[in-house]
């Protein structure tokens, strides 16, 4: 291995330092004390320098083995970010120009007894801005990110994380370095480079089989033979096959059948069932004398993405079956963990990937814009059930297509599919994130006599290269060109359709910040909703970090500053406004808390609103629309401390979105909603069978938590996996029945409830909006924390109804069971999970508890 302590050093050699590999120059720099926190407040802009100049990593290291024994030695990168000339010795072994492929050069006849190994950048804005430069042929827009974004041009001509040079939620970090591992190998013979197994099942023989494929780097100049052994103990599955290797890139396929008589445990989704894996060992033993033993795990799961008619409705469907089974995605949309992928830790992941599945979603798309993901991050998926829309990493952009840009891409996709198509969170491939829209919605204003030549170079990219590399390498999962797409329309059209966004067909991307975000009639009733969001700020205690005090106000410059997205403070204010009264507060920094608190209370309301809907109309077709069976809002994580739609803040901690969405996803839901004067209560259920269940709702008067009056409807049936309609009163009767009752007035709850302990989390619906809302008072809260084993209970109390109560611990880290609720009990007890140690005391002194009515 050649990780560990580098030399790195600047263009002119005026900064000379060590650094760690791997690693990048931003971190080492970071690390040596040389520079701030490249978050904090506008060193996003300062620190630019750093990217625009040239860095060199090198260090020295002494063969550790007779180079004379080895037929073969290679220097392997496992990602080097991203243009670079490698030398040994000084002498040049190539360059490198993707930071998504795997470099490896052969080195046997360089290798001294002590040998001095060089990675020479060349900073990445000057080569995407060369490269467009020589791009003649027609321009590949855009040029640039809007100036909101601070960032730099032409990123489609680099193979390098897009958002790098910055996005509408993120800074501008185009690093260099050595960004995942770099080590010698030496070897006789042949050597394993990757290694795949991939179920299938056979319906008719009720037969699971896997593909078992190993590609090998053959030395000898003739074929070697041998024998390879499968054995996988659980199974009582074991097959011993004879095997050929040819010489150079050797590789072979093994089907191996599962014994029937053993019964196969499928993997499972988050909420469907078990995500079992068995341990597989595959032992080589060729002619050469030397043995391989791989141990792997492998799950059996199939994966089909339908797309059929459906009665009732023009165009196809657009859902996901696994295991023969339809399942509603739940989830969100995956963006880099951090600007420096090197600071992404197996921690990092862990804790955001696992606040996904707490949240009772069951998939994340991983978003074109940013990183093919660690493979700790699928191996961690795996295990809890999150299924993985992956899409290749392109994002928003027009790409060239000339004959290296080809090789390199072409490089990378098979790189990438041999990387993962093992794991079974990954149910579909996606060529690129909204390029098909792009042209179709012309966002480029490309004159129309041009438009042939993109629409070329599309069809040449992600049909001709990815999409026929992808299906050769992997027949297990299901391939779309883009994201939002119409599926099969749009391959019927060219693979350009006429309008991406048709709900009638694939899925759709939706945004809209100036309607009102709690009329469900705003939202598309759209086959599968893959992207979707409003933005909010992060909590006070994660800003405060990268700040400082004169910072703090809602309209400082370094919150014009952090808001990459034009307009996007303003759009935050406006629904707000719709619902909720403005912070007038006299103190500038409470009055910059109440607005971050009132901009989550916003962002988790309208998703909410939004999310119910998708998920509601699930079973129906009303005007030939519907049977939405997706919901992935836009994003689940932060890249760094700033407003955006994420739920989950830089760090990790839950926004009011995140509490909301444990909620809204729960595998058993009431759903309300308003429709010409009638209240509509439907019954979602993610459950496998079929429950008879009591409906119970209650309506409360804002000026007291005495009820005003209950109804419980029992032997409602909430059938499985689908969604429908349970309940159904006009709104006028509603408040006859409840006396004293106005729209203004009161609010309705609403719960259900059956044999076993089983239950739904309590829903609301408000009948006005919560500025007009009349009789609510301000209450005094208060809490009691106490600990039980390495969990702290907070025991609530109210003196009047409080809504979207909101606990909050500042930098304590740790989630809560509930948060941002609607508090119509004296009394409510809220479980802390902590992610590190605390104590009572730290958690008395941090704990900042809020109700609407203190925004003041």
């Amino acid at each position: 291995s050649l990780r560990g302590s580098w030399r790195l050093r600047s263009g002119n050699g005026s900064v000379s330092l060590r650094a760690e590999v791997p690693g990048c120059v931003h971190t080492a720099l970071l690390c040596r004390g040389l520079i701030q926190d490249p978050y904090y407040r506008f060193n996003d802009v300062m620190y630019r320098w750093i990217s625009l100049d040239n860095w060199t990593y090198s260090r020295t290291f002494k063969t550790p083995f007779d180079v004379r024994k080895w037929q073969k030695v290679n220097l392997v990168f496992e990602g080097v970010d991203t243009v670079a000339q490698i030398l040994l010795n000084n002498v040049t072994l190539g360059r490198t120009d993707n930071m998504f492929n795997r470099y490896s050069f052969d080195i046997t006849s360089v290798m001294q007894e002590v040998n001095f190994v060089e990675v020479r950048f060349l900073s990445a804005i000057s080569y995407a801005a060369e490269q467009s430069r020589c791009h003649k042929a027609h321009s590949i827009p855009p040029a640039c990110p809007p100036p909101v974004q601070k960032g730099e041009c032409h990123v489609n001509f680099i193979r390098k994380e897009q958002c790098s040079f910055s996005w509408d939620w993120g800074p501008s970090f185009p690093t260099q370095g050595i960004w995942k591992d770099v080590r010698i190998e030496a070897y006789n013979h042949y050597h394993l480079i990757y290694f795949s197994s991939t179920p299938f099942f056979i319906k008719s023989a009720q037969q699971w089989y896997l593909e078992v494929e190993s590609i090998f780097d053959v030395v000898s100049s003739k074929p070697v033979a041998g024998l390879v052994t499968v054995n996988i103990p659980k199974l009582q599955t074991q097959q011993t096959f004879s095997v050929k290797l040819q010489p150079g890139e050797g590789s072979i396929v093994l089907l191996v059948n599962i014994n029937k008589s053993s019964a196969v445990e499928a993997w499972w989704p988050n909420g469907h069932g078990k995500q079992t894996g068995y341990n597989m060992t595959t032992t080589f033993m060729m002619e050469a004398g030397c043995q391989i033993e791989k141990f792997s795990k492998v799950y059996f799961r199939t994966v089909e993405l339908v797309q059929e008619p459906i009665p009732g409705s023009p165009g196809l469907s657009f859902y996901f079956r696994i295991n023969g089974r339809p399942i509603f995605i739940k989830g969100s949309n995956w963006i880099p963990a951090d600007s420096f992928q090197d600071r992404v830790t197996y921690d990092t992941l862990r804790l955001l990937l696992k606040s996904a599945a707490d949240a009772n979603m069951n998939a994340l798309r991983v978003w074109g814009g940013g990183v093919y993901e660690q493979d700790e991050f699928y191996d961690i998926c795996d295990e809890i059930g999150i299924m993985i829309w992956q899409d290749f990493m392109f994002a928003c952009a027009l790409y060239p297509t000339d004959q290296n840009y080809l090789e390199s891409v072409r490089a990378e996709v098979s790189h990438q599919v041999r990387r993962l198509k093992s794991h079974p969170s990954i149910i579909l491939w996606s060529g690129n994130n909204e390029n098909e829209a792009a042209l179709a919605s012309n966002w480029f204003s490309i004159p129309y006599a041009d438009l042939g030549v993109y629409i070329k170079d599309y069809v040449t990219l992600y049909v001709k290269n990815i999409r026929e590399i992808v299906l050769t390498e992997d027949k297990s999962r299901p391939f779309v060109a883009s994201s939002p797409t119409n599926g099969l329309e749009s391959v019927k059209e060219g693979w350009l359709s006429r309008d991406p966004y048709d709900t009638h067909y694939g899925d759709t991307h939706f945004y809209d910040y100036n309607s009102d975000c709690w009329n469900w009639t705003m939202y598309p009733k759209t086959r599968f909703a893959s992207e979707y969001g409003f933005q909010s700020w992060p909590s006070f205690s994660t800003i405060e970090k990268v700040s400082s005090p004169e910072d703090w106000s809602y309209t400082s410059n370094f919150s014009l500053h952090r808001q990459h997205h034009e307009g996007g403070n303003i759009q935050m204010l406006q629904e707000i406004g719709r619902h909720f009264k403005l912070p007038r507060s006299p103190d500038p920094v409470k009055q910059f808390k109440d607005m971050i608190y009132l901009t989550q209370v916003m962002q988790a309301q309208c998703i909410k609103t939004e999310t119910e809907f998708y998920r509601f109309s699930q079973s129906e077709i009303i005007n030939g629309e519907g049977h939405t069976m997706g919901a992935l809002y836009w994003q689940l994580n932060d890249i760094w401390q700033a407003p955006s739609w994420a739920s989950l803040e830089y760090g990790g901690k839950w926004k009011l979105l995140h509490y909301f969405a444990q909620n809204f996803f729960a595998p058993l839901l009431p759903v309300a909603y308003e429709d010409k004067g009638m209240l509509h209560i439907y019954g979602v259920s993610d459950l496998h069978v079929d429950h008879k269940l009591t409906l119970r709702v209650v309506v409360h008067a804002w000026s007291s938590l005495e009820p005003v009056c209950t109804l419980a409807r029992e032997g409602v049936t909430v059938k499985a996996q689908s969604a429908v309609p349970i309940y159904k009163e006009s709104i006028s009767d509603l408040l006859e029945r409840c006396r004293n009752c106005t729209r203004k007035s009161c609010v309705i709850t609403f719960c259900l409830m059956g044999e076993d302990g089983l239950r739904s989390p309590t829903n609301h619906y408000f009948l006005s909006s919560l500025k007009d809302a009349v009789g609510l008072e301000k209450t005094q809260l208060s809490a009691s924390i106490s600990q039980q084993d390495d969990i702290y209970i907070f025991v609530l109390q109210t003196t009047a109804i409080a809504p979207f109560v909101s606990l909050d611990v500042g930098s304590i880290k740790g989630r809560f069971s509930d948060n941002g609720f609607l508090m119509t009990e004296k009394k409510k007890m809220v479980v802390f999970y902590p992610w590190e140690p605390t104590s009572v005391e730290e958690l008395e002194s941090s704990l900042i508890l809020t109700s609407l009515l203190d925004v003041v």
